[in-house]
């Protein structure tokens, strides 16, 4: 079977590596976004899923958009036999869906119709569901709206967080893949079309989507420091700088009487009022400087009493990013 892949972050790396490894498949090409500049030196950096295929021998596309004709008569010219997508980067038009006789399947790390779109692990983790999962679909014209092939569920732990959780799914969606795209195309499996009543979306996050309100509940606001891990990370203001909350714990005592985003200090250490409830502080990082315990870091301030964390005025400079 030809199959064309496209995919761009490193949790997509293991959906290819499979997939070349199967002999019963032919990767004849990779679509991936383009070299963009990163670090601090701003050089000129491939995707993980680019640096995977050089690695792997196989063919490699980066066009600046899949809305190229252009690009369109170089993917046709692959002839692939079906399409495989994980976290491309980019929505397809029909003129690239009708390339390949059966399609495009899709990796995507929920429950669909559960958490559609470009963030669905923080959105499950955000809501404090108790299970996520991994759904092999096929695309159409709309954001993951097509029928499912194969679904597989997995308890989600209270622990979680998007980064690693995400790597988690995409491995077992690597998995599922390779045998599904096998049935699939022999006509084994029957597409179940969506329940699209039931359909939750996610957005595109940005860094302000990290600015810790702390009249937030403190179950919500932990949640956040591991629903946005590694992006954008739950930040709060602290005397005029950002600082990001990397790890904390709720203590259920609500100090009604204590306005929210007061620092306190409790016996587990430095802790901040919410809108319901405390949060202790685990772990920390200051602007401009590695993370550390958040003990050590309340050990380096002087207190003049009753200062809050958080301006809501503030916004944090930078853009958008697909993870």
């Amino acid at each position: 079977m030809r199959i064309v892949f496209l995919g761009s972050p490193a949790f997509a790396v293991a959906p290819l590596e499979r997939l070349v490894a199967d002999a019963r498949y032919q990767v004849v090409g990779v679509v991936t976004q383009p070299d963009r500049p990163a670090g601090r030196g701003r050089a000129s950096v491939a995707t993980p899923v680019k640096q995977a295929a050089l690695r792997l021998g196989v063919p490699v596309l980066t066009p600046e958009t899949l809305r190229d004709p252009a690009a369109v008569a170089e993917l046709a010219a692959l002839r692939p036999d079906v399409g495989v997508v994980a976290a491309y980067g980019e929505i397809l038009r029909r003129d690239v869906l009708a390339i390949p006789p059966l399609g495009y399947v899709n990796i995507h790390p929920s429950l669909l119709p559960l958490y559609r779109g470009p963030s669905p692990v923080a959105g499950a983790i955000l809501n404090g569901d108790a299970e996520t999962g991994v759904t092999i679909m096929l695309i159409d014209a709309k954001m993951d709206s097509g029928p499912i092939l194969a679904q597989h569920t997995v308890p989600l732990p209270p622990d979680a967080r998007t980064g690693p959780l995400t790597q988690e799914l995409f491995m077992i969606g690597a998995d599922m893949l390779v045998e599904t795209l096998e049935a699939y195309a022999r006509g084994a499996i029957t597409p179940q079309p969506q329940d699209h009543a039931r359909a939750t979306f996610t957005k595109l996050l940005t860094r302000d989507d990290g600015i810790i309100d702390w009249t937030q509940p403190a179950v919500r606001i932990e949640r956040m420091t591991r629903a946005y891990d590694p992006w954008p990370g739950a930040t709060t203001m602290w005397r005029g700088a950002p600082l990001k909350i990397i790890a904390a714990r709720v203590i259920a005592d609500r100090c009604a009487d204590v306005p929210p985003g007061t620092l306190i200090d409790t016996a587990d250490g430095p802790a901040v009022a919410t809108g319901d409830g405390l949060l202790a502080l685990i772990t920390v990082q200051p602007a401009g400087k590695r993370p550390l315990p958040a003990a050590d870091w309340r050990r380096g301030l002087r207190l003049s009493g009753g200062e809050r964390l958080g301006d809501a005025s503030a916004r944090l400079s930078g853009g958008e990013a697909v993870h």
